[in-house]
């Protein structure tokens, strides 16, 4: 047992630094070739942060746990807006720009409801992974020509006013890219290995597993680049890593854990989990409203009723295991 915690531990831990890895050789890769910063920031950044989500999902579905790739996604959409932006809102209360509640925020909207409508016969067939991989595809194209129409933006503009690093040679970031990717597919065997066996030594779902342990683990580098850029104020940025996580899980990660293996959900799954989640992206919505006599934003009391909502949700869950 305890061989079995402290190889879960690791391998998150692990995890996490091969996804920095990941990120670093791609981005030293990518500015060498000269690509935008704003893609760099929203697509590159966003499969990095995404990464442990996306292999961690793909390995259990491949290794016949389907449970915990729903679980890692769907437990990280919940994790990422009721634990991170509580966190996140109690360091620095967080401002939600008009254009995050315009455009971003009605996507997030729509891919959850369609989530849930997609799971309401408790399954996830192989061709409703197709279409979350096609509409992932298509939110990809959508942000990559939003890119090269727009001359300035504030990731780019911050980009700008960095310090100028020293080049990294091609080589060097090839090297990188390619050591991030290898630890992080050996990383994630481990955790899914090791969460698999925890859950059967005490007779728990590889779902519970998956939205409780694993879903906070691959969760941690939204946590700490929200919490970074909450320090700098810089709130969209925040928000955008929280959206931009959310979508990804839901698209790319169900859809190619789906594709792989069709999922059998259950009633419990869908009444509970998936409400969650399908309510606190619609709290997140109404907090972003500019009501009469306060920004639209989430302040440090919203982020603590979040908080209480996360610890609430994992207590019933770990209690229902139980």
């Amino acid at each position: 047992m305890l061989l079995f915690i402290t190889a879960l531990i690791s391998g998150l831990v692990l995890l996490l630094w091969s996804a920095d890895r990941f990120v670093e050789g791609s981005v030293a890769l990518a500015k060498n070739l000269n690509v935008s910063p704003l893609l760099i920031g929203m697509v590159i950044i966003g499969f990095g942060t995404s990464a442990p989500e996306i292999v961690v999902s793909v390995l259990a579905s491949l290794n016949g746990s389907p449970g915990i790739a729903l679980g890692n996604a769907y437990g990280s959409n919940i994790a990422n807006i009721a634990l991170i932006l509580g966190i996140t809102a109690l360091i620095s209360p967080i401002a939600i720009h008009a254009s995050i509640l315009h455009r971003e925020l009605p996507i997030l909207l729509f891919v959850t409801a369609l989530s849930i409508f997609l799971i309401i016969d408790l399954n996830l067939s192989r061709l409703d992974a197709i279409l979350l991989l096609i509409l992932f595809v298509l939110f990809i194209l959508g942000i990559i020509g939003e890119a090269l129409k727009k001359d300035k933006d504030l990731l780019v503009e911050d980009y700008k006013t960095e310090p100028v690093e020293q080049v990294v040679p091609t080589r060097f970031a090839i090297q990188t890219l390619v050591f991030g990717l290898v630890l992080l597919i050996v990383s994630s065997r481990i955790v899914v290995w090791s969460a698999v066996e925890i859950a059967q030594i005490f007779g728990i779902s590889d779902m519970v597993i998956g939205l409780t342990i694993v879903a906070i683990g691959t969760s941690l580098p939204e946590l700490a680049s929200s919490i970074a850029a909450a320090r700098k104020n810089e709130h969209e940025i925040a928000v955008g890593n929280i959206i931009g996580s959310n979508l990804f899980n839901s698209l790319i990660v169900v859809g190619l854990a789906g594709f792989i293996e069709p999922i059998v959900v259950s009633q419990e799954t869908l009444m509970r989990d998936m409400t969650v989640m399908g309510l606190l992206t619609a709290l997140l919505f109404i907090f972003s409203f500019r009501f009469k006599g306060r920004e639209g934003g989430i302040n440090r009391l919203q982020g603590f009723f979040l908080l209480l909502i996360y610890a609430l949700y994992i207590a019933y869950i770990i209690y229902g295991a139980i």
